[in-house]
């Protein structure tokens, strides 16, 4: 059975969300660039809801990474 518990205390301690946030900053805004630069830069719409999903699936995938490992590393 999953222990819910103990990942979410493993994806709210230990630097992960500081780590994560870093890694969705950077990758986030590299992906914003190539996707969006034409709306970002001129005169196109933005989408901010890509925007916003473009931020968060780095930082959930870098958070999903780092419990995994300190998980499996505890077995």
């Amino acid at each position: 059975m999953f222990d819910w518990k103990r990942a979410i205390g493993l994806a709210t301690s230990g630097g992960v969300p500081r780590r994560a946030f870093w890694v969705a900053l950077v990758v986030g805004t590299i992906l914003n660039l190539i996707n969006q630069g034409d709306a970002l830069i001129g005169h196109l719409p933005v989408s901010w809801a890509k925007v916003a999903l473009t931020y968060l699936v780095p930082f959930a995938v870098s958070t999903h990474g780092a419990v995994s490992a300190r998980m499996g590393a505890s077995s």
